[in-house]
């Protein structure tokens, strides 16, 4: 298992490192709860003993709705991202969704992150790894919901011929089960871990009940978010290298993906028991 390194904030992922986590908003929706969130996390990722990197995104590009709320867009989105880079000192992780985003997207954003549903488009995968190759940076990408563990091979050959020297992340996040519905296949971390990347999961989204929320009259993504703890740990324990999730102060308000966020008030006890977990199943 190659340890992928990220060498401006002395911070790790894969072999013996410790247990990354990634975590954060769902979308920047203002900068004051972004460095709420992020500050709120930072401490609790501290006392748990994890390396932290904060997770926004400045676009949700596959909302359910087109009325939804997408965020604050690019340019603006990249200088908050900035902003909170600059104040709480943390390295951060975004995503996106168009080949031209690449470019400026890793010149702010240590971890660029691959959509699910967007896995497999090449020249995207083929922009974000060269970008993310050039600035040092890490290339997360979700494997989509349609995927097999095992199928992701694909998308790390195509990752190698085009920037061999990328470091370059996998994400497990459930597939679909029948209709408005995802499951987790623990035994799919290690299979992809063979690969020989490391291996994430995003327990947030892994819990969402795609197209099935009861408020919106089923045209926005619902969720079970007393799940994410289940499987956050259920997945530390599977050998996963990183945790992916998000918070919010108030979840039932939050301007996107609201039944699968975790109130901020909870996070240190969550990461106290992923910490516990790795420590149990990778003993120093």
């Amino acid at each position: 298992m190659p340890r992928l390194t990220l060498d401006r904030w002395n911070l790790a992922i894969g072999d013996d490192a410790p247990l990354l986590i990634i975590a954060g908003l769902n979308v920047l929706e203002d900068v004051g709860l972004a460095l709420e969130t992020g500050r709120e996390l930072k401490t609790a990722c501290t006392e748990a003993g994890l390396p932290f990197v904060f997770k926004a995104s400045f676009d949700k590009a596959n909302r359910s709705s087109i009325d939804s709320y997408r965020g604050p867009g690019l340019e603006v989105g990249l200088a908050m991202l900035t902003r909170i880079k600059d104040v709480l000192d943390v390295p951060i992780c975004t995503d996106l969704h168009e080949i031209a985003q690449a470019e400026p997207v890793a010149n702010v954003a240590d971890v660029v992150q691959i959509p699910a549903f967007l896995c497999r488009q090449t020249d995207l995968v083929v922009a974000t790894a060269r970008a993310t190759t050039a600035r040092a940076g890490w290339l997360h990408v979700k494997k989509g919901q349609f995927l097999a563990p095992w199928d992701t091979r694909a998308i790390l050959d195509k990752i190698t011929q085009a920037a061999p020297e990328a470091q370059t992340i996998l994400c497990e996040r459930g597939a679909s089960f029948g209709y408005n519905n995802l499951i987790v296949d623990m035994l799919g971390i290690p299979r992809m871990r063979d690969l020989g990347a490391p291996v994430t999961i995003d327990a947030t989204h892994a819990v969402q009940l795609p197209g099935a929320d009861p408020r919106s009259n089923s045209v926005a993504t619902g969720g079970r978010r007393e799940g994410v703890p289940v499987i956050a740990r259920a997945a530390v324990a599977a050998g996963a290298d990183g945790v992916f999730l998000e918070f919010h102060p108030d979840p039932d308000r939050a301007l996107c993906d609201g039944p699968s966020a975790l109130p901020l008030a909870e996070a240190r006890t969550l990461l106290r028991s992923l910490a516990a977990v790795r420590a149990a199943v990778r003993p120093a």
